[in-house]
């Protein structure tokens, strides 16, 4: 089956290759995640000065720390000395200084070296020269992001244009306050597939009617297959009968205040490229990160953020949790379910994609483009 032959009603997807190949994966560690801005963690995660995060970003692995100024720095976790991986740890903390586990160079929280076994004998080593080197940094939304370009790309048109692109402005989703909130939840997903499997899924609704029988309880409308983002602006509308965001449309928790009467009852859904998606409701929000590891498994970590004072007055969130953590279980299950499928020689042209879904095909387009592959 080639593109030209398809109806009007179908476009092509990527060919299987493009989720099964190791080479094609490293291609997109080196041109997408090693090049883009790259969501690495929660702000709050790095509380006080010394609490630090490892992330793989690409082929990398990035220590991302809280500075003495209580500024956030990340730098590429390895030693200057003879390469070995500085912090073995997903997280922790350090109470002034990194030090290599395998000669003791040390590191202060400014990545500047500050002390190595017969450091004094040796006058001519540059403390900042021989220091660890740095990654650029942005804190946007309350999380961590990092960018290993030499020359990162804008990040108001990489991150915050996505946000327009789908809201239609900016101001709609500041008004939920993310930074502000406080992580009620967070669930950690080893899905066995390739990263693309899962953005698509997350873009499309076609799939809703089918294993989302929750979800469609609340949402009604994506029943008929078309998902929020097909729109502009658009949010989804809670069921007549639905009280609030809840496994079973009961009273949700209390409402962000900024959160304007257009927005209420609604249901947003944003991916910003390569590897968050962003969902809001009125009373909390729901925030993915992708973390691609092979060709075939990505780690996803999924924040659940409410009001501080919901929170900390120890409310049951659960029921809020609940919904979402069903609809990721049966979205990871199902991209579990293909991922086999693009081995197939069935698959080798790759397969494709009805009108609701054709926006994905703008995806397709951007990763071969980034991959500087032919179009069409």
């Amino acid at each position: 089956m080639t593109s030209t032959s398809l109806p009007d009603s179908l476009i092509a997807t990527l060919p299987g290759p493009s989720y099964t190949d190791p080479e094609i994966f490293a291609q997109e560690q080196e041109r997408i995640f090693e090049t883009m801005w790259f969501c690495a963690a929660r702000a709050s995660d790095l509380a006080k000065p010394g609490a630090f995060r490892t992330v793989d970003v690409g082929r990398e692995s990035i220590l991302v720390t809280r500075a003495r100024d209580n500024g956030i720095r990340a730098y590429f976790n390895v030693c200057r000395h003879r390469g070995a991986k500085l912090c073995t740890e997903e997280s922790g903390e350090v109470k002034r200084a990194f030090q290599c586990p395998y000669h003791a160079w040390t590191y202060d929280l400014n990545g500047k070296l500050v002390a190595a076994p017969n450091l004094t004998k040796m006058p001519d080593i540059g403390r900042t020269e021989y220091g660890l080197v740095d990654v650029a940094v942005r804190e946007w939304l309350g999380y961590v992001w990092v960018c290993l370009a030499e020359n990162p790309p804008s990040f108001e048109e990489e991150v915050i244009g996505e946000i327009v692109a789908r809201l239609g402005d900016v101001e709609s989703i500041e008004r939920y306050g993310i930074e502000d909130l406080q992580v009620g939840r967070r669930i950690t997903y080893d899905v066995k597939a390739n990263w693309k499997l899962i953005i698509e899924n997350f873009m499309e609704c076609y799939h809703c009617a089918t294993i989302h029988p929750e979800l469609t309880e609340v949402l009604p409308e994506f029943a008929d297959g078309y998902a929020a983002q097909y729109y502009v602006g658009h949010g989804a509308e809670f069921g007549e009968d639905v009280q609030g965001f809840t496994v079973d449309g009961s009273e949700g928790l209390d409402r962000i205040p900024g959160v304007t009467d257009d927005q209420d009852r609604r249901y947003y859904a944003i991916t910003v490229r390569p590897q968050v998606f962003i969902n809001l409701v009125p009373d909390h929000v729901i925030f993915h990160r992708m973390y691609p590891v092979s060709v075939d498994r990505t780690i996803v970590e999924c924040d659940w953020l409410y009001l501080p004072h919901v929170v900390e007055s120890g409310k049951d969130v659960s029921r809020s949790v609940e919904l979402f953590h069903r609809v990721n279980q049966q979205d990871f299950d199902a991209c579990e379910r293909t991922q086999p499928g693009m081995s197939s020689r069935m698959y080798a042209k790759g397969g494709v994609l009805v009108p609701s879904e054709h926006h994905i095909g703008a995806f397709h387009d951007w990763v071969n483009e980034r991959l500087g592959a032919p179009q069409g």
